[in-house]
């Protein structure tokens, strides 16, 4: 019985009786066997004489059979070296080993086509490697000596010409993720060895077949690579690949996209519906009022906003509570103009060639209504004023309290109202103010202009030159003024604002406009100026103030000059000059601060 089947059957015996895992470091020793007579057929093949050494007591070789013997050797020498490689890169494909040189772990390779061999763990003194390494001269030694039938096979192996191996059918790649690894072949290295040992020539057709076809498979194992221009979306791929699952849920897809449209289209119907009412609430292109340091606050009273005779009457002769049950009844009843209605329409005009000029300009008008009205009233005051399309932003609704207080706190520039009592007490805390009247005639204005006409003396200037004509004459008012020509007067209740306006004319005047001026100023003065122009024009000079134009009527009525002037708002001290202009149509302001006013009361 040989040597390989006495190994087989005590392996068989041990194996009956040893676990798994001697099973193993069975399999294992089998196949460095295997792997030490491959090494030893490289070594005869790496030293072709060797067979002759060993043979030469026996018989004599000639130089022929020698060549041939040597080219015999050649090529089984090459076989044997292709053979060792493909098994090593079958059996440790890409090891990774440790510090010692031993296997980490296994691995199979995925174009082998037989089985890769576990790795040797940290405890076992050998690695898989010295198979690979060529064997020393112990080993070489014991397995120099070879039998007859072995020779004869070899002497054979030239002289009959294999068939020819037909080529394998290209396989189709597949892809990457459906491949999977090749499993192991059951049979075993030691049945290997023993077909090499009875049929030699059959085992190296085999080897060269198996040579050729794990060429052609690795050859043709080309895994397609996607380029990044062809990646494809998760629903692209589902529909590709698609499972009986995927066909059902793709069954559902249509109605949940007929959803999803219907959805989509309710919400743009809703949201259309929202746009097209904000587009109609005038509120939606209101600019921002301005800041309330920076701006021209105008504060006007709601009875000189708006006419509001009904009510006062009903409130004088009934009482607070019917009063205000008649506003509540009336409260969508728009009100109709007042005398100061046209005045704050022309500030707004004002407001927007500014914004037009200097779109972040915060010096502007700011209106403010400034009423005592109880705050049940504001719901008709406020739908009147976006009835007129007005820009007025701040209320202040006193309920009865007089509104005095608060314009201060507002910082009020100017105050119009209706009630002279209140007017009175806003020009003693040092308030620009004054009582609005009406016209008694209808009068065309001016929409793109703000004009505005004041007189000179207790309101542009202070009243010295009043006292002195009132207590010494004419005669020695021409005097004073003349002699005094040089001397600035002193300031009177409405300077501030008209450099308030002379301010903003500035802006206008630096844009090239000064012929397109929105804002106009005029002095209508009861002086003559021949005696007393000089001083009232040097005064403004030195205040650095411009006056476009400067009426001197020498004690004529200033009626006729406001028709045809026709300002919004005319500002005197003197009633009979109010009088005079409201007879006419013009829309006057008294102004209660002077001498005058103290001989009045």
């Amino acid at each position: 019985m040989s040597q390989t089947s006495l190994k087989q059957k005590k392996k068989n015996e041990t194996g009956s009786r040893n676990s798994k895992d001697s099973l193993d470091t069975d399999k294992r020793k089998d196949s460095e066997k295997s792997g030490v007579r491959l090494s030893t057929q490289m070594r005869r093949a790496v030293n072709p004489n060797h067979l002759l050494r060993c043979s030469e007591g026996t018989v004599p070789l000639g130089p022929c059979r020698t060549i041939r013997i040597y080219i015999h050797m050649c090529l089984l020498w090459e076989q044997g070296r292709q053979i060792t490689m493909i098994r090593g890169s079958q059996e440790l494909s890409l090891p990774k080993t440790d510090s010692r040189g031993y296997l980490v772990r296994n691995q199979w390779s995925r174009t082998s086509r037989s089985p890769s061999t576990r790795g040797p763990s940290i405890d076992e003194p050998r690695s898989k490697s010295t198979s690979l390494k060529l064997p020393s001269s112990s080993t070489t030694s014991r397995t120099s000596s070879t039998s007859p039938s072995q020779q004869d096979s070899l002497k054979q192996l030239p002289e009959e010409p294999s068939p020819p191996t037909p080529p394998m059918p290209p396989t189709p790649p597949m892809p990457l993720d459906s491949r999977p690894p090749t499993p192991p072949e059951p049979h075993s290295s030691s049945r290997r060895s023993t077909k090499m040992h009875e049929n030699p020539e059959a085992w190296a057709h085999g080897i060269v077949r198996d040579i050729r076809d794990s060429r052609d498979s690795t050859q043709l194992r080309d895994y397609p690579r996607t380029p990044p221009t062809e990646w494809k979306s998760y629903a692209q791929r589902r529909s590709t690949y698609s499972s009986q699952l995927d066909r059902d849920c793709l069954s559902e897809l249509p109605r949940q996209h007929h959803q999803r449209e219907e959805e989509e289209d309710e919400d743009e119907a809703y949201w259309a519906s929202v746009k097209t009412l904000y587009e109609k609430i005038p509120s939606c292109s209101r600019p921002r009022p301005p800041k309330p340091k920076n701006a021209i606050t105008i504060a006007v009273s709601s009875r000189a906003l708006f006419n509001m005779v009904d009510g006062r009457k009903i409130y004088e002769e009934e009482g607070l509570e019917k009063y205000m049950e008649y506003q509540l009844n009336n409260e969508n009843v728009i009100l109709t103009p007042g005398p100061a209605f046209r005045f704050v329409k022309a500030l707004q005009h004002v407001n927007a060639r500014l914004r037009e000029l200097y779109p972040n300009e915060q010096d502007l008008f700011d209106i403010v209504l400034m009423t005592n009205n109880h705050a049940q009233v504001g719901v008709r005051l406020i739908n009147s004023v976006n009835h007129y399309g007005l820009l007025i932003d701040r209320f202040c609704l006193t309920g009865g309290k007089s509104p005095i207080g608060y314009l201060k706190a507002y910082l009020t520039n100017l105050y119009l109202s209706a009630d002279s009592e209140k007017v009175q007490e806003a020009i003693q805390e040092g308030i620009a103010s004054a009582t609005m009247f009406d016209g008694a005639k209808d009068m065309a204005y001016c929409d793109t202009q703000l004009r505005v006409a004041f007189d000179g003396d207790a309101v542009l200037f202070s009243d010295e030159s009043e006292h002195i004509a009132k207590e010494h004459g004419l005669d020695k008012f021409f005097q004073h003024e003349t002699l005094f020509e040089n001397k600035p007067l002193a300031q009177g209740p409405l300077k501030g604002f008209l450099e308030d306006l002379g301010r903003l004319q500035k802006k206008f005047y630096a844009k090239d406009e000064r012929l397109l001026c929105p804002i106009r100023t005029y002095l209508v003065t009861a002086r003559s100026a021949a005696s007393s122009g000089a001083r009232v024009l040097k005064t403004l000079r030195r205040w650095g103030l411009e006056i476009d134009e400067a009426l001197f009527l020498a004690g004529a009525p200033k009626g006729p000059i406001l028709v045809k002037i026709r300002p919004h708002i005319f500002f005197d001290d003197h009633m009979f000059h109010i009088e005079g202009a409201q007879k006419l149509g013009t829309i006057t302001a008294h102004v209660p601060y002077g001498i005058n006013q103290k001989m009045n009361n």
